[in-house]
């Protein structure tokens, strides 16, 4: 597949600036890759796809207010520090972006950033304290609204629990404590995997040919119980549907030669695109995304490359909302 297989015109007032009112009454849209119709409904009308012993996967990584704005000391000017990751806790020391970068501030550059000593006097807890008031949610660059109070919580699932992410898994934030609980009473059962979702996502590819494009590595965890919720579902023949691209990637770096779910702590760097072997899951949830992105390119190699940018089309012409704060699609294989 090459980058350019995956341009699209976009209208810009289809970009959500602002989350749907109630989390689970955005639309869905609904993808059926073995009869290729495509339907329309609200995205809380999911549940109407499964059943009793259905397996929903979703990733439990909590976005941080990665940042942060101040000024130079001798020009005032105006500097953006990015959050990117935190290496040491007891140094304080992180990977961050800088812009614009003092070089001698900088101890390494890398592909995630530039490394950043935080010389902050006093202990971690003070130093949370201090990165949560001083910090801002770290919004898509697509929304060029500025930040409100209100994106604090809606720029974060309801289940979101493992600090550590830049970037929200959007799939997840469709879910309302009313949907989770209906999906509970009607015996869907629900597992949660770790995978701090970086700004690599977003970052552009430079490369025409795919293969050549390299993901920037990020820490994910699949503990037991999430193992064996998905391998006995497997074995039983129900559904296992991922929530969002991330949970996606984390599922297929962490599957064994049979095609069940291993254990795995770690990093991934995996990227998918079409074709790619989907052993795990039948379904998924996910945003609908932004030309030449590799969430779309992952959402394509699951859903089939001239179905997703078909139904891309409709998406478009029937005004769903595109991004983060967007509308949401649901892919049955």
């Amino acid at each position: 597949m090459k980058l350019s297989q995956f341009k699209f015109r976009l209208p810009d007032d289809l970009i959500a600036q602002h989350p749907s009112e109630v989390r689970d009454e955005c639309r869905l849209m609904v993808v059926d890759r073995r009869t290729g119709e495509v339907s329309h409904h609200i995205f809380k009308e999911l549940i109407d796809y499964f059943d009793e012993g259905d397996v929903i996967v979703f990733n439990d990584t909590k976005v941080f207010p990665a940042r942060l704005y101040g000024n130079k000391e001798k020009t005032n000017a105006r500097i953006e520090v990015f959050l990117l990751r935190e290496l040491n806790e007891e140094n304080k020391l992180w990977d961050v972006l800088v812009d614009p970068a003092r070089k001698e501030v900088i101890d390494n550059t890398t592909s995630r950033g530039r490394t950043l000593r935080f010389l902050y006097d006093g202990p971690h807890d003070e130093f949370k304290e201090a990165l949560y008031a001083l910090g801002e949610m770290p919004l898509p660059e697509y929304i060029t609204r500025p930040v409100e109070p209100e994106d604090t919580d809606y720029y974060q699932c309801i289940y979101a629990r493992n600090e550590g992410a830049v970037m929200a898994p959007a799939a997840g934030l469709h879910f309302s404590r009313e949907l989770m609980k209906r999906l509970e009473i009607k015996g869907v059962e629900r597992g949660f995997l770790t995978l701090h979702s970086g700004r690599g996502n977003t970052k552009d590819i430079d490369v025409e040919d795919l293969t050549k494009h390299r993901m920037d590595s990020e820490e994910m965890y699949v503990d037991d119980d999430l193992v064996a919720i998905v391998n006995k579902a497997k074995d039983a023949g129900k559904r296992v549907c991922a929530v969002g691209t991330s949970t996606m990637r984390g599922i297929a770096s962490s599957v064994c030669m049979n095609g069940h779910l291993m254990p795995f702590a770690g990093w991934t760097n995996k990227f998918i695109f079409p074709p790619f072997d989907f052993t795990v899951c039948d379904s998924m949830i996910s945003n609908f995304h932004l030309p030449y992105s590799t969430m779309l390119m992952m959402v394509s190699a699951f859903g089939g490359y001239d179905l997703v940018m078909k139904a891309y089309d409709i998406a478009i012409k029937e005004k769903y909302r595109f991004g983060a704060y967007g509308d949401a699609m649901l892919i049955l294989r």
